[in-house]
């Protein structure tokens, strides 16, 4: 016992015939305590390494959800989108003010899309990288929840928008039982006129252009604001990549005068177009589908 305590430090020559016996059990069972917490912790340590790596290793990235990890991460975290947003609303409000100098018959109207455009669903799409999400029904369940938050700067043009005499219609191709969470959000966050007769999502048609004449039966559109084509004509519609491109080319001067565009990597008709919409392909075909127009040197 003696030899013990000596080689730990905790006995000197001269204190070995003073120290009690009881004292020097007690001094050991401390120590035997001490060493055993040690060891317990250190073990769980380790078996909790062990399981953090065990779950990275469940988590297989692919070439779509690392695309998407990226489009995410640059819509919430980027300086630059929140600067593209302010951009787009500032250039809405210069020509809204540009066409208030005109007399017109009738009363305008301003209209914009929802999802990323007035409406912020990187949360939802973040929820698709991290959890497997269920679209559709994933996602109404999202809307439902109305938690969706403003697009910087959307609010405040429209609501200058309505100062300004102009009505504001919501068309979006949420579907029509979306309504109510829908209108909960907008309404949520202050946005002017969210209600039911200025809110117009889809029935039984994607194309807007119906939803649009609607509108300009009874009003002038002076604005159109969208994150995705098919927001602004019918000649977006459902076309292929190369006519897209085309048909932006043919009607490019009127991106920054009547159609103001949002950004949006994280989903759209530009990336339905990547795989010639067909939901059908596997993961590995789509991937084939998409990576033929990346370009390179």
């Amino acid at each position: 016992m003696n030899d013990i305590f000596k080689t730990l430090g905790l006995l000197t020559n001269n204190q070995e015939g003073k120290m009690n016996k009881r004292i020097k059990y007690a001094f050991l069972f401390v120590f035997i305590i001490s060493c055993l917490l040690l060891i317990s912790s250190s073990n769980n340590q380790n078996t909790e390494k062990i399981e953090n790596v065990e779950n990275q290793e469940t988590i297989k990235p692919t070439l779509e959800n690392e695309a998407s990890l990226m489009a995410v991460l640059w819509c919430q975290a980027s300086a630059e989108y929140r600067a593209l947003a302010y951009q787009a609303y500032n250039i809405a409000r210069l020509r809204l003010d540009e066409e208030l100098q005109i007399d017109r018959n009738q009363k305008r109207a301003v209209i914009v899309d929802i999802d990323e455009t007035v409406l912020d669903n990187s949360r939802y799409n973040a929820k698709e990288i991290t959890d497997k999400q269920i679209y559709p029904d994933d996602f109404y369940k999202w809307i439902d929840m109305a938690k969706a938050e403003a697009i910087p700067g959307a609010k405040e043009f429209l609501d200058y928008a309505v100062s300004k005499g102009c009505d504001v219609f919501y068309i979006s191709n949420r579907r029509v039982r979306c309504l109510d969470g829908t209108l909960r959000n907008l309404q949520k966050l202050g946005f002017p006129q969210a209600e039911e007769g200025h809110v117009l999502l889809k029935e039984d048609i994607s194309s807007k252009e119906g939803r649009r004449q609607k509108v300009a039966k009874t009003h002038y559109i002076t604005l159109l604001i969208g994150d995705n084509l098919i927001d602004f004509s019918e000649v977006f519609d459902i076309r292929s990549v190369e006519g897209r491109l085309a048909s932006v080319e043919n009607y490019k001067e009127n991106f920054g005068k009547n159609f103001i565009v949002l950004p949006n990597p994280m989903h759209g008709a530009w990336f339905k177009a990547l795989y010639d919409y067909d939901r059908n392909l596997s993961k590995e075909e789509r991937t084939q589908k998409i990576i033929r127009y990346l370009k390179s040197y």
